[in-house]
Protein backbone atom coordinates (compact mmCIF):
# COMPACT_ATOMS: atom_id res chain seq x y z
CA UNK A 1 0.00 0.00 0.00
CA UNK A 2 1.56 3.27 -1.00
CA UNK A 3 2.16 5.94 2.07
CA UNK A 4 1.39 8.76 -0.59
CA UNK A 5 1.33 10.27 -4.18
CA UNK A 6 4.49 12.48 -4.49
CA UNK A 7 4.73 14.30 -7.75
CA UNK A 8 7.84 15.04 -8.65
CA UNK A 9 6.97 14.72 -13.56
CA UNK A 10 5.70 18.31 -13.91
CA UNK A 11 8.10 18.23 -16.63
CA UNK A 12 5.52 15.63 -18.22
CA UNK A 13 2.52 17.18 -17.09
CA UNK A 14 1.38 19.70 -14.39
CA UNK A 15 -1.24 19.82 -11.66
CA UNK A 16 -4.24 22.65 -12.60
CA UNK A 17 -4.54 25.11 -10.73
CA UNK A 18 -7.92 25.61 -9.20
CA UNK A 19 -8.43 28.68 -10.11
CA UNK A 20 -7.96 27.65 -14.06
CA UNK A 21 -10.50 24.72 -13.10
CA UNK A 22 -12.82 27.36 -11.88
CA UNK A 23 -12.43 29.84 -15.42
CA UNK A 24 -12.97 26.88 -17.54
CA UNK A 25 -16.32 25.46 -16.03
CA UNK A 26 -18.59 28.17 -17.62
CA UNK A 27 -17.50 27.06 -20.80
CA UNK A 28 -18.71 23.81 -20.24
CA UNK A 29 -21.61 24.14 -18.81
CA UNK A 30 -23.37 27.80 -20.01
CA UNK A 31 -20.99 28.92 -22.64
CA UNK A 32 -21.47 26.28 -24.76
CA UNK A 33 -22.23 28.13 -27.92
CA UNK A 34 -20.04 27.60 -31.48
CA UNK A 35 -17.97 30.66 -31.46
CA UNK A 36 -18.00 30.63 -35.31
CA UNK A 37 -22.17 31.13 -35.28
CA UNK A 38 -23.46 34.19 -36.31
CA UNK A 39 -25.82 34.12 -33.09
CA UNK A 40 -24.89 36.03 -29.50
CA UNK A 41 -24.92 32.67 -27.83
CA UNK A 42 -21.69 32.13 -29.96
CA UNK A 43 -20.50 35.54 -30.48
CA UNK A 44 -20.04 35.93 -26.58
CA UNK A 45 -18.17 32.90 -27.07
CA UNK A 46 -16.12 33.95 -29.67
CA UNK A 47 -15.53 37.27 -27.32
CA UNK A 48 -14.05 35.01 -24.42
CA UNK A 49 -11.37 33.53 -26.86
CA UNK A 50 -10.20 37.07 -28.45
CA UNK A 51 -9.92 38.26 -24.30
CA UNK A 52 -7.63 35.07 -23.76
CA UNK A 53 -5.76 35.66 -26.93
CA UNK A 54 -5.63 39.37 -25.85
CA UNK A 55 -4.39 38.30 -22.35
CA UNK A 56 -1.64 35.32 -23.41
CA UNK A 57 -0.10 38.09 -25.84
CA UNK A 58 0.29 40.73 -23.34
CA UNK A 59 1.62 38.56 -21.23
CA UNK A 60 4.32 37.09 -23.49
CA UNK A 61 5.13 40.64 -25.25
CA UNK A 62 3.76 40.10 -28.71
CA UNK A 63 0.22 41.39 -30.66
CA UNK A 64 -2.37 39.00 -30.53
CA UNK A 65 -2.78 38.82 -33.87
CA UNK A 66 0.41 36.86 -33.69
CA UNK A 67 -0.92 34.16 -31.70
CA UNK A 68 -2.79 30.87 -33.11
CA UNK A 69 -4.19 28.04 -31.04
CA UNK A 70 -3.64 24.35 -31.49
CA UNK A 71 -4.36 20.99 -29.62
CA UNK A 72 -0.86 21.32 -28.08
CA UNK A 73 3.02 21.63 -28.82
CA UNK A 74 3.45 18.96 -30.88
CA UNK A 75 0.96 20.51 -33.42
CA UNK A 76 2.32 23.92 -32.78
CA UNK A 77 5.97 22.20 -33.37
CA UNK A 78 4.92 20.25 -36.56
CA UNK A 79 3.13 23.00 -37.67
CA UNK A 80 6.29 25.42 -37.54
CA UNK A 81 8.41 23.14 -39.13
CA UNK A 82 6.67 21.59 -42.21
CA UNK A 83 4.87 25.07 -42.37
CA UNK A 84 7.96 26.98 -43.19
CA UNK A 85 10.46 24.55 -44.62
CA UNK A 86 7.49 23.34 -47.32
CA UNK A 87 6.89 27.23 -48.14
CA UNK A 88 10.53 28.47 -48.80
CA UNK A 89 11.66 25.06 -50.89
CA UNK A 90 12.10 27.20 -53.76
CA UNK A 91 14.65 29.14 -52.07
CA UNK A 92 16.70 26.64 -50.47
CA UNK A 93 16.93 23.10 -48.99
CA UNK A 94 19.13 23.18 -46.28
CA UNK A 95 17.53 22.93 -42.69
CA UNK A 96 19.07 23.01 -39.11
CA UNK A 97 17.99 21.57 -35.92
CA UNK A 98 20.43 20.39 -32.74
CA UNK A 99 20.41 16.46 -31.68
CA UNK A 100 18.74 16.85 -28.82
CA UNK A 101 15.42 18.29 -29.90
CA UNK A 102 11.97 16.96 -28.84
CA UNK A 103 10.70 14.68 -30.88
CA UNK A 104 7.67 16.22 -32.10
CA UNK A 105 10.93 18.51 -34.00
CA UNK A 106 13.18 15.55 -34.49
CA UNK A 107 10.73 13.36 -36.35
CA UNK A 108 8.92 15.97 -38.34
CA UNK A 109 13.31 16.90 -39.85
CA UNK A 110 13.48 13.08 -40.42
CA UNK A 111 10.44 13.15 -42.49
CA UNK A 112 11.99 16.48 -44.64
CA UNK A 113 15.31 14.94 -44.75
CA UNK A 114 13.22 11.93 -46.87
CA UNK A 115 11.64 14.64 -49.22
CA UNK A 116 15.56 15.60 -49.96
CA UNK A 117 15.75 18.48 -47.90
CA UNK A 118 19.76 18.45 -46.51
CA UNK A 119 19.33 18.59 -42.74
CA UNK A 120 22.41 19.66 -40.39
CA UNK A 121 22.06 18.32 -36.33
CA UNK A 122 24.12 20.50 -34.22
CA UNK A 123 25.57 18.20 -31.53
CA UNK A 124 25.64 19.91 -28.10
CA UNK A 125 28.26 19.68 -25.35
CA UNK A 126 28.79 17.44 -22.15
CA UNK A 127 25.83 20.16 -20.21
CA UNK A 128 24.03 20.06 -23.23
CA UNK A 129 24.30 23.26 -24.12
CA UNK A 130 24.63 24.03 -28.23
CA UNK A 131 27.98 24.27 -30.16
CA UNK A 132 27.73 28.10 -31.08
CA UNK A 133 30.52 27.32 -33.16
CA UNK A 134 29.30 24.29 -35.34
CA UNK A 135 25.79 25.83 -35.40
CA UNK A 136 27.07 29.13 -37.10
CA UNK A 137 29.72 27.31 -39.38
CA UNK A 138 26.38 25.17 -40.57
CA UNK A 139 24.67 28.40 -42.18
CA UNK A 140 24.83 28.54 -45.63
CA UNK A 141 23.64 30.29 -48.78
CA UNK A 142 20.89 27.49 -48.86
CA UNK A 143 19.50 27.49 -45.50
CA UNK A 144 16.42 28.40 -44.89
CA UNK A 145 15.10 27.84 -41.60
CA UNK A 146 16.68 27.01 -37.96
CA UNK A 147 14.63 25.41 -35.00
CA UNK A 148 16.58 25.17 -31.55
CA UNK A 149 14.48 24.37 -28.33
CA UNK A 150 15.21 27.37 -25.82
CA UNK A 151 14.78 24.42 -22.73
CA UNK A 152 15.89 20.68 -23.38
CA UNK A 153 12.86 18.61 -21.80
CA UNK A 154 15.24 16.24 -19.74
CA UNK A 155 18.12 17.82 -18.41
CA UNK A 156 16.88 21.66 -18.41
CA UNK A 157 19.67 23.37 -19.88
CA UNK A 158 18.35 26.40 -21.08
CA UNK A 159 20.10 27.39 -24.93
CA UNK A 160 20.90 31.02 -25.90
CA UNK A 161 17.99 31.37 -28.60
CA UNK A 162 18.55 35.11 -28.99
CA UNK A 163 22.36 34.95 -30.23
CA UNK A 164 21.58 32.16 -32.36
CA UNK A 165 18.65 34.56 -33.74
CA UNK A 166 20.85 37.69 -34.44
CA UNK A 167 23.55 35.52 -35.98
CA UNK A 168 21.27 33.46 -38.31
CA UNK A 169 19.85 36.90 -39.21
CA UNK A 170 22.92 38.49 -39.83
CA UNK A 171 23.72 36.13 -42.20
CA UNK A 172 20.54 35.98 -44.16
CA UNK A 173 17.71 37.91 -42.56
CA UNK A 174 15.14 35.40 -44.77
CA UNK A 175 15.99 32.81 -42.45
CA UNK A 176 13.00 31.53 -40.41
CA UNK A 177 14.21 30.83 -36.37
CA UNK A 178 11.37 28.58 -34.65
CA UNK A 179 12.22 27.93 -31.19
CA UNK A 180 10.29 24.88 -28.95
CA UNK A 181 9.29 26.96 -25.92
CA UNK A 182 7.12 24.31 -23.60
CA UNK A 183 9.91 24.32 -21.03
CA UNK A 184 11.05 27.77 -21.43
CA UNK A 185 7.06 29.44 -21.25
CA UNK A 186 5.70 29.89 -17.45
CA UNK A 187 9.62 28.71 -16.39
CA UNK A 188 11.31 31.97 -16.83
CA UNK A 189 10.48 34.99 -17.93
CA UNK A 190 9.29 35.52 -21.60
CA UNK A 191 9.61 38.25 -23.92
CA UNK A 192 9.26 36.84 -27.46
CA UNK A 193 9.81 40.27 -29.37
CA UNK A 194 13.27 40.59 -27.23
CA UNK A 195 13.88 37.11 -28.02
CA UNK A 196 13.63 37.34 -31.56
CA UNK A 197 11.99 34.38 -33.02
CA UNK A 198 10.03 34.13 -36.06
CA UNK A 199 7.99 31.45 -34.18
CA UNK A 200 7.46 29.86 -31.01
CA UNK A 201 5.23 27.13 -29.57
CA UNK A 202 3.73 26.43 -26.27
CA UNK A 203 1.63 24.55 -24.63
CA UNK A 204 -1.26 24.58 -21.45
CA UNK A 205 -0.40 21.79 -19.41
CA UNK A 206 3.36 22.34 -18.77
CA UNK A 207 2.17 25.29 -16.81
CA UNK A 208 -0.83 23.81 -14.85
CA UNK A 209 -2.70 24.50 -17.51
CA UNK A 210 -5.26 21.75 -19.43
CA UNK A 211 -4.07 19.27 -21.43
CA UNK A 212 -4.75 19.21 -25.20
CA UNK A 213 -4.40 23.10 -26.03
CA UNK A 214 -1.40 24.98 -27.23
CA UNK A 215 -0.32 27.62 -29.41
CA UNK A 216 2.15 28.95 -32.13
CA UNK A 217 3.49 32.33 -32.12
CA UNK A 218 3.96 33.47 -35.47
CA UNK A 219 5.30 36.84 -35.92
CA UNK A 220 3.74 39.19 -37.83
CA UNK A 221 4.19 39.62 -41.72
CA UNK A 222 5.56 36.12 -41.82
CA UNK A 223 3.76 33.70 -43.77
CA UNK A 224 3.80 29.45 -43.70
CA UNK A 225 1.55 26.92 -44.99
CA UNK A 226 -1.30 25.68 -43.26
CA UNK A 227 -0.22 22.03 -41.82
CA UNK A 228 -4.46 21.21 -41.59
CA UNK A 229 -6.84 22.52 -44.02
CA UNK A 230 -10.66 22.60 -43.44
CA UNK A 231 -12.59 25.25 -41.95
CA UNK A 232 -11.52 29.01 -41.31
CA UNK A 233 -10.87 29.26 -37.79
CA UNK A 234 -7.74 31.12 -36.59
CA UNK A 235 -8.20 33.55 -39.34
CA UNK A 236 -7.84 30.96 -41.54
CA UNK A 237 -4.66 29.46 -40.54
CA UNK A 238 -5.60 26.47 -38.29
CA UNK A 239 -8.81 25.23 -39.30
CA UNK A 240 -11.60 23.07 -36.52
CA UNK A 241 -13.20 24.68 -33.87
CA UNK A 242 -11.88 26.01 -31.10
CA UNK A 243 -11.43 23.87 -27.56
CA UNK A 244 -12.88 27.18 -25.72
CA UNK A 245 -13.03 25.89 -22.52
CA UNK A 246 -8.96 24.99 -23.48
CA UNK A 247 -8.24 28.65 -24.74
CA UNK A 248 -9.67 30.41 -21.86
CA UNK A 249 -7.34 27.66 -19.04
CA UNK A 250 -4.29 28.26 -20.97
CA UNK A 251 -4.89 31.98 -20.99
CA UNK A 252 -5.87 31.78 -17.18
CA UNK A 253 -2.98 29.66 -16.06
CA UNK A 254 -0.58 31.49 -18.18
CA UNK A 255 -1.60 34.82 -15.77
CA UNK A 256 -1.11 32.56 -12.47
CA UNK A 257 1.78 31.32 -13.32
CA UNK A 258 3.20 34.92 -14.11
CA UNK A 259 1.93 36.84 -11.32
CA UNK A 260 4.56 36.86 -8.21
CA UNK A 261 6.89 35.11 -10.69
CA UNK A 262 10.25 36.08 -9.14
CA UNK A 263 8.64 34.50 -5.58
CA UNK A 264 8.30 31.11 -6.96
CA UNK A 265 11.53 30.98 -8.91
CA UNK A 266 13.10 31.36 -5.93
CA UNK A 267 10.98 29.07 -4.02
CA UNK A 268 11.72 26.16 -6.32
CA UNK A 269 15.31 27.05 -7.04
CA UNK A 270 15.84 26.71 -3.61
CA UNK A 271 14.62 23.58 -3.25
CA UNK A 272 16.41 22.18 -7.09
CA UNK A 273 19.49 23.07 -4.92
CA UNK A 274 18.71 21.14 -2.26
CA UNK A 275 17.61 17.96 -4.06
CA UNK A 276 20.75 18.23 -5.88
CA UNK A 277 22.86 18.76 -3.10
CA UNK A 278 21.61 15.97 -0.85
CA UNK A 279 21.35 13.31 -3.63
CA UNK A 280 24.83 14.01 -4.59
CA UNK A 281 25.91 13.46 -1.06
CA UNK A 282 23.94 10.90 -0.05
CA UNK A 283 24.26 8.15 -2.75
CA UNK A 284 27.73 7.09 -4.54
CA UNK A 285 28.45 6.95 -8.44
CA UNK A 286 25.70 9.71 -9.43
CA UNK A 287 26.38 12.31 -11.61
CA UNK A 288 24.10 15.33 -12.62
CA UNK A 289 23.16 15.76 -16.36
CA UNK A 290 22.87 19.02 -17.83
CA UNK A 291 25.06 22.34 -16.41
CA UNK A 292 24.37 23.18 -13.14
CA UNK A 293 23.36 26.54 -13.88
CA UNK A 294 22.06 26.81 -17.02
CA UNK A 295 19.20 25.29 -16.43
CA UNK A 296 15.51 26.11 -15.26
CA UNK A 297 14.83 26.05 -11.90
CA UNK A 298 12.55 22.90 -11.84
CA UNK A 299 14.21 20.39 -13.42
CA UNK A 300 17.34 17.79 -11.74
CA UNK A 301 18.57 15.04 -14.04
CA UNK A 302 20.53 12.43 -12.53
CA UNK A 303 22.40 9.05 -13.72
CA UNK A 304 22.99 6.42 -11.45
CA UNK A 305 25.33 3.85 -12.49
CA UNK A 306 25.10 0.12 -12.78
CA UNK A 307 21.23 0.30 -12.11
CA UNK A 308 18.65 0.37 -15.25
CA UNK A 309 16.08 3.63 -15.13
CA UNK A 310 12.79 1.61 -15.27
CA UNK A 311 13.43 -0.34 -12.12
CA UNK A 312 14.19 2.85 -10.64
CA UNK A 313 11.59 3.78 -11.48
CA UNK A 314 9.05 1.17 -10.59
CA UNK A 315 10.66 1.00 -7.05
CA UNK A 316 9.60 4.68 -6.36
CA UNK A 317 6.33 4.09 -7.35
CA UNK A 318 5.85 1.63 -4.75
CA UNK A 319 6.31 4.29 -2.48
CA UNK A 320 4.21 6.57 -4.46
CA UNK A 321 6.93 8.73 -6.01
CA UNK A 322 6.34 9.73 -9.37
CA UNK A 323 9.32 10.92 -11.38
CA UNK A 324 10.32 9.77 -15.07
CA UNK A 325 13.59 9.05 -16.75
CA UNK A 326 12.94 11.19 -19.53
CA UNK A 327 10.63 12.28 -21.65
CA UNK A 328 7.09 11.19 -20.96
CA UNK A 329 6.72 10.61 -24.76
CA UNK A 330 8.75 8.58 -25.20
CA UNK A 331 8.55 6.34 -21.80
CA UNK A 332 7.44 3.23 -23.65
CA UNK A 333 10.77 3.11 -25.34
CA UNK A 334 13.41 0.62 -24.81
CA UNK A 335 15.93 3.02 -25.65
CA UNK A 336 18.10 5.44 -23.68
CA UNK A 337 17.29 8.90 -23.73
CA UNK A 338 18.98 10.45 -27.04
CA UNK A 339 19.38 13.31 -24.99
CA UNK A 340 21.95 11.65 -22.72
CA UNK A 341 23.46 10.54 -25.30
CA UNK A 342 24.10 13.31 -27.01
CA UNK A 343 25.62 15.00 -23.99
CA UNK A 344 27.93 11.68 -24.18
CA UNK A 345 26.56 8.86 -21.64
CA UNK A 346 27.44 5.71 -22.82
CA UNK A 347 24.61 3.36 -23.03
CA UNK A 348 25.00 1.35 -19.62
CA UNK A 349 24.83 5.26 -17.75
CA UNK A 350 22.33 6.43 -19.92
CA UNK A 351 19.97 3.85 -19.01
CA UNK A 352 19.76 4.80 -15.02
CA UNK A 353 18.59 8.09 -15.46
CA UNK A 354 15.97 9.52 -13.35
CA UNK A 355 14.16 12.93 -14.31
CA UNK A 356 12.53 14.91 -10.98
CA UNK A 357 11.17 18.09 -11.77
CA UNK A 358 9.25 20.29 -9.23
CA UNK A 359 6.58 22.85 -9.24
CA UNK A 360 5.66 25.86 -7.35
CA UNK A 361 2.94 22.83 -5.83
CA UNK A 362 6.52 20.78 -4.17
CA UNK A 363 7.71 21.18 -0.86
CA UNK A 364 10.86 20.18 0.65
CA UNK A 365 8.96 17.76 3.41
CA UNK A 366 8.20 15.89 -0.71
CA UNK A 367 11.99 15.72 -1.48
CA UNK A 368 12.97 14.46 2.27
CA UNK A 369 10.47 12.00 1.36
CA UNK A 370 11.91 10.84 -1.59
CA UNK A 371 15.78 11.54 -0.21
CA UNK A 372 14.75 9.08 2.29
CA UNK A 373 13.70 6.11 -0.24
CA UNK A 374 16.17 6.71 -3.15
CA UNK A 375 18.93 5.48 -1.50
CA UNK A 376 18.10 2.64 -0.28
CA UNK A 377 16.79 1.99 -3.46
CA UNK A 378 19.48 2.63 -5.47
CA UNK A 379 21.31 0.01 -3.05
CA UNK A 380 19.45 -2.65 -3.32
CA UNK A 381 19.16 -2.52 -7.31
CA UNK A 382 22.99 -2.47 -7.20
CA UNK A 383 22.93 -5.76 -5.14
CA UNK A 384 21.29 -7.45 -7.80
CA UNK A 385 23.35 -5.99 -10.54
CA UNK A 386 26.01 -7.86 -12.63
CA UNK A 387 27.69 -4.47 -13.64
CA UNK A 388 28.04 -3.39 -10.11
CA UNK A 389 29.20 -6.89 -8.90
CA UNK A 390 31.71 -6.80 -11.32
CA UNK A 391 33.33 -3.18 -10.29
CA UNK A 392 33.23 -3.79 -6.72
CA UNK A 393 35.52 -6.95 -7.92
CA UNK A 394 37.79 -5.19 -9.98
CA UNK A 395 37.73 -2.58 -7.44
CA UNK A 396 39.22 -5.09 -4.59
CA UNK A 397 41.72 -6.06 -7.03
Amino acid sequence: MKEKIVYFDNAATTKLHKEVIEEMLPYYEEHYGNPSSVYDFGNKVRNSIDEARDKIANLLGVNSREIYFTSGATEANNWAVYGSVRRLKEKGNHIITTQIEHHAVLHPFENLAKEGFEVTYVPVDEDGLVDLKYLKESIKDNTIFISVMAVNNEIGTIQPIKEIVDYAKSKNRDIIVHTDGVQLVGKQKVDIKELGVDLLSLSAHKIHGPKGVGALYIRKGLIIDNLLHGGGQERKKRPGTENVAGIIGLAKALEITLTNFDEKEKQILELREYLIDEVLKRVPHVRLNGSRNKRIPGNANFSFRFIEGESMLLALDMYGICTSSGSACTSGSLDPSHVLLAIGLPHEIAHGSLRVSLSQYSTKEEIDYLLAKLPGIIENLRIMSPLYEDFIKNKEV
